[in-house]
């Protein structure tokens, strides 16, 4: 069998579009022996009716003990944030240097938003942040519906990581900044100021 990861859409004839290289190139790939292993990038796709009603098998595994190389020594209870999983979020606020460590701001309007949180390596390498929530080529591969950026510049490494969501909101002092490239909308101006006002104005709203 034939292995094809984070495509971004599977055809009828079994070909796939896959985003390689960062993210910098698109190819059509096509398993050509054996049967086809596609996993596909989340969000990439949305969930449409099942034209059919398959059958399930269903059949016991045995591992016999020789296979077993590995065992669990200890496990832990994962912590709850009360925000969506990252790489399964529909929004999602991510902050970068221009936070200059403050993710308050960052925080705030995600939680107005029902959205998740990210952060650029930048802020990560600089220990603002957890890695857990870093986005990038490093990082984790997001695809949210929106993706708002805020005082990140727009590295390759990090939009390699967010380049495939559907709406693309930029917030950076520098008008020169990469990211507004990437852009639907760009704001020009400190996260600081403009961050908290749209959370507020989210919340007026929604009261």
């Amino acid at each position: 069998s034939g292995l094809i990861t984070d495509a971004v859409d599977v055809h009828s004839d079994a070909t796939t579009t896959q985003s390689v290289f960062a993210g910098n190139f698109t190819v059509r790939a096509a398993v050509t022996h054996g049967i086809p292993v596609i996993t596909v990038k989340a969000n990439a796709t949305s969930p449409e009716l099942a034209p059919a009603s398959p059958t399930v098998e269903q059949f016991a595994v045995s591992i016999s003990e020789a296979a077993k190389t590995a065992r669990i020594v200890s496990s832990e209870a994962r912590q709850a944030s009360g925000r969506p999983d990252l790489t399964e979020a529909a929004i999602v606020v991510s902050g970068g240097r221009g936070t200059g460590g403050n993710f308050d701001p960052v925080e705030e309007l995600a939680d107005s938003l029902g959205a998740a949180v990210g952060a650029s390596r930048a802020a990560v390498d600089s220990g603002w942040y957890p890695h857990a929530y870093q986005v990038g080529q490093t990082g984790k591969t997001v695809s949210p519906q929106l993706y708002i950026a805020a005082g990140i510049s727009g590295a390759i490494q990090h939009r390699a990581g967010m380049q495939t969501s559907k709406a693309v909101v930029a917030v950076n002092k520098d008008p020169e900044a990469p990211i507004f490239a990437l852009a639907d909308l760009g704001v020009v101006g400190d996260l600081h100021t403009v961050l908290p006002a749209a959370a507020a104005e989210i919340k007026s709203r929604k009261a």
